[in-house]
């Protein structure tokens, strides 16, 4: 009888031990696993590193583009295109299962940026930026009358999404992306030369700066804080060394209208996808130059004189990393959560659309991770979360099933992730 009280008060000793170590990783940890948050089948196809799960948290809403998450875990959404009238989407989880039960809307205007800064959320069309206040609990408290800061902006059928970011110092950044792809006389023409100078880098190209809370500045009251950057979707502030960093989406054409010069190989991962880390009056030298990550080098663009050899660009600053070409990088984040593990602290997450031209096997469509360490790079970059599309071989980017766009961290340290062709909403937790 002793022996087997010894064993039931061991036995509630271990059972308590576990418990209790269940929920004290850290603050972070302990949320989700009070929350119960269980992982989907096969964690929606997604493949992921060991001891990452994946549920959904909503799907269907439409074209979800940028995403951003409160302190209370509510999630809104910027939408492409309006559905039922709402550009703007919240989506709220009232049980604690991470499933998104209650979704609501506002905001009649499509466009791809949101983000949320000090009880503001800015959300911007494609040719204006928009704040709204939030309530203590990060609820917006007027969403049919928002504030208009920005208005203005260049709108053409070609890289018209504006991405925006803030810093910390009162000042929101803004991307206009080039309505073009190499400032040719003839866009996207074989052989056509290019434009010199390029007039495009006036008002387009680049990343502009206004002040976050003065109500409707026009374009002309920004200042263009860098040029020479073709268009830019996913962007971040980085708070280990207070600088804005930012993905470009990098040219396209070499082998298809310069086949002199390139092969179709070269054509596939010419040129790089950038990252850079961005000062007031940087120019990257876009339309004049590329980066070549095999050769690493700035080469000068064959619009302008280049064959693949001749090197170009000495006044551009460099890029800080480059990735393949074609990728499309449409989110960046920089993680600050203590859920995921120590080697992803403050590192860079980049959200690859997935490529549209590049032959003869599309590629991309993952969340990719930069190791980082005293606000720079500081080790190779690895693919997180693969698999988005579903599929193995991709001829044309309709057989994507889904493709990742937005990124966003969770109270808990949970990373976000957005898709625009269902509308799927995935978090991924550890």
């Amino acid at each position: 009888m002793k022996k087997s009280i010894l064993y039931m008060q061991v036995a509630m000793g271990l059972l308590l031990t576990t418990a209790a170590s269940a929920f004290a990783y850290d603050a972070d940890s302990s949320r989700v696993a009070k929350a119960g948050l269980q992982p989907d089948a096969n964690n929606l196809g997604l493949v992921l590193p060991k001891g990452f799960k994946a549920l959904q948290v909503a799907d269907g809403i439409g074209k979800a583009r940028h995403i951003a998450v409160t302190a209370q875990g509510d999630v809104y959404v910027k939408l492409g295109r309006a559905k039922d009238g709402k550009g703007i989407l919240v989506l709220k989880d009232t049980n604690g299962d991470g499933k998104a039960d209650n979704i609501t809307g506002f905001g009649t205007y499509g466009g791809t940026g949101i983000t949320i800064k000090d009880n503001y959320l800015y959300a911007s069309s494609d040719s204006e930026v928009f704040r709204y206040q939030l309530d203590a609990r990060q609820q917006v408290m007027n969403p049919t009358a928002p504030e208009k800061i920005i208005t203005g902006l260049l709108f053409r059928r070609q890289h018209e999404s504006k991405s925006v970011v803030l810093d910390n110092a009162g000042n929101i950044y803004v991307n206009i992306g080039a309505p073009s792809n190499s400032c040719q006389e003839q866009d996207r023409a074989k052989g056509s030369k290019g434009k010199m100078p390029c007039p495009l880098l006036d008002y387009a190209a680049g990343i502009w700066q206004f002040k976050a809370d003065k109500p409707n500045q026009p374009f002309a009251a920004g200042v263009r804080y860098a040029t020479g950057l073709r268009n830019v979707v996913g962007l971040d502030w980085n708070t280990t060394n207070n600088h804005l960093f930012v993905m470009q989406h990098g040219r396209d054409g070499l082998y298809d209208m310069f086949p002199e010069f390139y092969n179709e190989q070269q054509g596939a991962e010419l040129p790089a996808e950038c990252m850079y880390e961005l000062n007031k009056g940087d120019d990257a030298g876009w339309p004049y130059i590329y980066y070549d990550p095999q050769q690493k080098k700035k080469m000068l663009s064959p619009e302008y004189g280049g064959d693949g050899k001749k090197t170009g660009g000495e006044k551009a600053i460099d890029p800080v990393y480059a990735f393949p070409g074609h990728l499309a990088p449409n989110g960046l984040l920089f993680y600050t959560g203590t859920m995921f593990p120590e080697k992803y602290r403050n590192g860079a997450f980049i959200a690859f659309h997935g490529s549209w031209n590049r032959t003869p096997q599309q590629k991309g469509y993952f969340v990719a991770f930069v190791p980082f360490k005293d606000g720079k790079p500081s080790g190779e970059w690895e693919i997180f979360a693969d698999n988005f599309a579903l599929t193995d071989t991709i001829v044309s980017t309709g057989e994507a099933k889904h493709r990742p766009c937005g990124l966003a961290q969770g109270p808990d340290g949970s990373l976000y992730v957005s898709d625009d062709v269902t509308g799927r909403i995935y978090r991924i937790f550890y």
